[in-house]
């Protein structure tokens, strides 16, 4: 019995290699007889990006759904796997999890499988053969950067499955990222430094060097962090867009130099986008769904325009600030998130008129009252699907990324100063008050500059996925996930009312998911983590 429940798993791990090669050749009976040119090498690049990372309607895996695991957000159907995550209702039998680890594992064992045979297909440049392998190579380490970030302690194979690795108990997290980390910059060294005029969402020297960058500083490795933000920053081919908002509408989200991983139409074979459908606001007749919608928590976390807490400031009281989230605010979130009272394609939204489809207790309504605004270009309103091109990681974050590890070493240096501020002035601060070079911020102390920086990063990247992964390595999800997600704020007759969306719970146990049932009985090797 346990021989067929090896044999399943290295099956798992295996089977679809070839699903979705177009190739239809009647005498081919193994694998090798259909991976056998430049072509193919390049399909199975596409198809290991779009099962995992580039699905334009997959709402499991996409980046901006995960906004709904966190504190950023709201999401409204349970069967995207976002909702539960955050508000706490899981335990080891719940389906999200299996999901996540069964597609992360699969394409695990496919991508085994394509590096080992990547010396067979026949190529007339041999560079191209070791930039495709490179770019399997990279795919690999960030399926193993996801698993570890989630579970810790996996399965660590870099060979194609057989009976004796599928035996193999799981291997301490430490274990995996001290291979991990110099294998990634190996990878990227191999990497053509340049993006490529196509396929630019296939990795690049840059673009994995600040992939390794983002899961450095998850990881606590601050001076690597450091080090390949500077090298990003120094090379001279990224920086930020002049005007924010512009890069997540079609204004600029195709023609940017800021994008440095890209999900771009390219990398789902330019089938339509469905942000705005995703996202939007269920207008008219339009298609919008409000799948995924911001919370009051990240309304009230922009700042105002000079760079204060919305408690901390003298202009008005917080009160004034919560109940009007346009009062002298962060321009960023006028571009980031619509609310009551906002105008949408030339309309006034009002979130409490019953005959409005934006209600907020409509079926496709919001629930909180907000809407991101990102990724929800207006031109899409009534079409059945858009050509929208989105960021995985922006030049954004690199410096953002430079500033935080320079503050968890305790040294502030002029380029971590300079990076907060490019950001906050590309932004639209008034940066004669929020400049921190400014005599105001010379007494900074490291939990001030912690602060500064956290909020800053919540608020440049919100709605792109990254919060869940932020209050998880933070470790501040038990604080920020045990209140209810609330939404717009409002006063009737004299009194004030919050719309509550739901209760929220986070355990000590929560930061790592469990390994669901299912895959204990079939790989002995895993052990559950503790508190399931």
């Amino acid at each position: 019995m346990k021989k067929i429940i090896f044999i399943t798993i290295i099956l798992f791990t295996t089977i679809g290699c070839t699903d979705f090669l177009d190739k239809k050749d009647p005498t081919a009976t193994t694998f090798v007889e259909f991976f056998n040119d430049e072509e193919d090498l390049r399909r199975v690049i596409y198809s290991s990006y779009l099962d995992v990372f580039t699905h334009p309607t997959l709402l499991q895996t996409l980046f901006y759904m995960d906004e709904g695991k966190s504190d950023n957000a709201y999401s409204r159907v349970q069967g995207h796997y976002h909702q539960n995550i955050a508000n706490g209702n899981f335990n080891s039998n719940s389906t999200d999890f299996l999901y996540y680890y069964e597609l992360y594992m699969k394409h695990l064992g496919r991508l085994n499988t394509f590096i080992a045979a990547a010396d067979i297909p026949y190529v007339e440049d041999e560079a191209v053969r070791q930039k495709y392998k490179g770019i399997l190579e990279a795919l690999r380490i960030w399926h193993y950067f996801r698993l570890t970030t989630r579970w810790a302690n996996v399965p660590f194979v870099l060979e194609p499955a057989d009976l004796e690795s599928a035996r193999q108990p799981a291997k301490q997290k430490k274990e995996i990222l001290e291979v991990l980390f110099p294998l990634a910059e190996q990878i990227a060294q191999k990497l053509p430094a340049d993006e490529y005029t196509s396929d630019k969402y296939m990795f690049n020297r840059y673009s994995l060097k600040a992939l390794t960058m983002r899961y450095a500083l998850y990881n606590e490795k601050y001076e690597l962090a450091a080090k390949l933000a500077k090298e990003i920053i120094d090379s001279g081919k990224y920086g930020l867009h002049p005007v924010y908002g512009d890069l997540f509408l079609y204004k600029a989200c195709s023609d940017n130099n800021e994008f440095i991983m890209w999900f771009d139409m390219r990398s789902h074979n330019n089938s339509a986008t469905q942000s705005f459908q995703h996202l939007g606001p269920h207008y008219r007749t339009g298609r919008g769904q409000s799948y995924t919608v911001p919370t009051k928590s990240l309304v009230d976390a922009y700042w105002t325009k000079q760079g204060r807490a919305i408690d901390k400031c003298p202009l008005h009281s917080k009160e004034e600030y919560e109940l009007n989230p346009n009062l002298n605010r962060d321009p960023r979130y006028g571009v980031s998130i619509i609310g009551h009272g906002d105008i949408f394609y030339g309309d006034a939204i009002d979130i409490y008129d019953e005959d409005s489809p934006m209600h907020f207790q409509k079926l496709r309504g919001s629930k909180t009252g907000y809407w991101f605004r990102k990724f929800v270009d207006e031109s899409d309103a009534f079409k059945s699907g858009g050509s929208m091109e989105f960021p995985l990681l922006r030049y954004a974050e690199v410096l953002l990324t430079y500033a935080e590890a320079k503050i968890m070493q305790n040294d502030m240096d002029e380029l971590a100063k300079k990076c907060i501020n490019d950001i906050r002035e590309r932004a639209g601060l008034d940066m004669s008050i929020a400049d921190v070079t400014l005599p105001d911020y010379s007494s900074y102390s490291q939990k001030q500059w912690i602060e500064l920086i956290r909020n800053e990063r919540r608020v440049e990247l919100a709605g792109e996925g990254i919060r869940y992964d932020d209050i998880i390595r933070w470790r501040i999800a038990e604080d920020v996930l045990n209140k209810p997600a609330e939404g717009h704020t409002r006063i009737v007759d004299g009194i004030r009312e919050t719309l509550k969306v739901e209760d929220r719970s986070f355990k000590s146990f929560n930061y790592l998911w469990p390994f669901h049932e299912n895959s204990l009985k079939v790989e002995p090797g895993l052990i559950q983590n503790p508190g399931y």
